[in-house]
């Protein structure tokens, strides 16, 4: 798949108030500071489409972009930032779920996780959110650039390693990216094709 248009569309904290089209969606979420914002960025070819930040927490609404005319990415806040109050991140919490348990396009979430950490206890409990509402999710590692490969493979074994051993009976998809490199690029955009060519057009 080649981006040929990326447009902002509309930024809220409303579900309801999200997008009326019926247009595919592919939701980004992960903890803050994980290179989401510049994931997206790469993905789509346009350095400033979403605001990135050596702050984290810069995302704050559920942020719609939509894609060739054709399908939607949804630029997620981050969860497990320590700073935001404790009133504002249960804020967050409650229309982030309220997105996952009731926006009907959404197709499937993707799932941020810095590939130089190992598995962190809030990113495994919001995968098991998903999997318990049954919502199809992928993992993609970030940053793999960071990293030499015999540690980011050590670092991608053991999360593989982790997940299986607790309640996965299987590894969920995951692609491992670069920003800075565009690895992975491709691989999630032919991903994404896949899917779309797949789907009735009327949702």
């Amino acid at each position: 798949m080649k981006i040929k248009s990326a447009n902002f569309v509309i930024s809220n904290s409303d579900v309801s108030k999200c997008p009326n089209e019926r247009l595919p969606e592919y939701a980004f979420i992960g903890r803050s500071n994980v290179g989401k914002s510049s994931l997206i960025n790469m993905l789509t070819g346009q350095n400033k489409l979403a605001k990135t930040s050596g702050r984290p927490g810069k995302t704050q609404l559920i942020n719609h972009f939509k894609i060739n005319d054709d399908w939607f990415l949804v630029d997620l806040p981050g969860y497990g930032y320590a700073r935001v109050s404790k009133s504002v991140k249960k804020t967050f919490q409650s229309f982030i779920k309220n997105y996952f348990l009731q926006r009907e396009q959404l197709i499937c979430s993707f799932v941020l996780i810095d590939s130089r950490h190992e598995p962190q206890k809030i990113d495994l409990e919001f995968m098991e959110f998903l999997g318990e509402n049954g919502i199809p999710f992928c993992l993609i590692f970030t940053k793999s650039d960071k990293l030499k490969l015999s540690e980011l493979n050590r670092n991608v074994k053991n999360y593989i390693k982790k997940m299986t051993s607790t309640i996965w009976e299987e590894m969920p998809p995951y692609f491992v990216t670069s920003a800075t490199s565009s690895n992975g690029k491709e691989e999630l955009l032919q991903y994404i094709d896949k899917i779309n060519n797949g789907l009735d057009k009327n949702l």
